[in-house]
């Protein structure tokens, strides 16, 4: 029996197999949802050999869907096409696995479950007291208060989790600067940013070499390159700047400031949620490939507590997709393995 766990987002695709194998694939799911089963059955190929899936999901958000229960089927519907009707199971955010028939027909359970999953495999690594999960990805961070290794998450849907600071949509590579900002620092300066999607976190991130420069990378606001020359160009823009107007140096403290106010955004609701832990915080586990986001926000807060890394403790491949690892390590868990 070989588990291979999808999680299907948005803007990407991650599978994992709960030992060593994960790999993440970009899938613009709003734009190209008709191909959607054809990247799972690439993934699937990709793989090590798998006769077993688990699935989760967060792109049922996607406004390609009248509604999120239609985005969960859809996606469901996907995966049997993708992977030759393998035996699957859908992972609920009440803890439980399903058959693609039970999920279809809860698909409020089914939608937005990965955090779950997450938790639950994280718990492990802080089995006593009280600790905090912070997961940062390109687009959300999860925050996921943690007891005795338990979840003890105050919100169940993605509405509720942004009420209660348990989620936050602000990740390192498509939020829009606009989003996380209203003024950045120009030559001596505070100068007011426009409110157009003319560059996003991950410009901000090329510039201070967090993520790095890819020419085969169009993903951007203008589809250029992620390179530091066509970053700049775009962060210029944010204050209506040609290239002449904004050298590197501006753009490095925008940059900069950019990614304090992010880390900000994510520091205010840690502290929300830390404020709600029944006993002091003893631990925080950092997970996702925006991990330096989590650290950030971190230090900033009063009373710096211990972390653990998962980039340090599994590997920045399994870091980066964390839920689709977590979840394959639970399906094999489950199944005796």
């Amino acid at each position: 029996m070989n588990w291979l766990a999808l999680d299907i987002g948005g803007a990407n695709l991650k599978v994992a197999d709960g030992t060593d194998y994960a790999q993440s694939y970009v899938f613009p799911l709003w734009r190209e949802r008709d191909k959607l089963a054809q990247q799972i059955r690439t993934a699937i190929f990709e793989a090590p050999p798998c006769d077993h899936l688990a699935v989760t999901m967060t792109g049922e958000l996607a406004d390609c869907f009248e509604s999120k229960a239609a985005g969960v089927r859809f996606i469901i519907q996907a995966v049997s096409a993708g992977s030759d009707n393998r035996h699957t199971r859908v992972y609920l955010v009440d803890g439980r696995m399903v058959t693609p028939q039970v999920a279809s027909s809860q698909p409020h359970l089914a939608a937005a479950s990965n955090w779950h999953a997450l938790a639950r495999f994280a718990g492990r690594f802080v089995p006593q007291g009280s600790a905090l999960l912070v997961d940062v990805g390109s687009t959300t961070s999860d925050v996921i208060p943690l007891v005795d290794g338990q979840p003890a998450a105050a919100g169940q849907t993605d509405t509720q989790r942004l009420l209660t600071g348990e989620l936050i949509y602000t990740g390192i590579e498509r939020s829009p600067i606009a989003a996380v900002t209203q003024t950045i620092p120009y030559r001596g300066q505070s100068c007011p940013v426009v409110q157009e999607t003319f560059a996003t976190m991950q410009d901000a991130y090329v510039i201070l070499e967090q993520i790095n420069e890819d020419l085969g990378n169009t993903n951007t606001c203008d589809n250029g390159p992620l390179t530091k020359a066509a970053s700049r160009v775009r962060l210029g823009r944010m204050i209506a700047a040609d290239g002449d107007e904004f050298n590197h140096r501006d753009a490095v403290n925008a940059a900069h400031s950019v990614s304090l106010a992010q880390a900000a955004l994510l520091a205010t609701a840690i502290a929300k949620v830390r404020a709600r832990l029944p006993g002091p915080l003893g631990c925080v586990v950092l997970s996702g490939h925006g991990e330096f986001l989590g650290k950030n926000a971190i230090e900033t807060l009063p009373n710096p507590v211990p972390t653990i890394s998962f980039t340090e403790k599994l590997g920045p491949a399994l870091s980066r997709c964390a839920p689709a690892h977590a979840l394959a390590v639970l399906a094999r868990e489950a199944s005796g393995q």
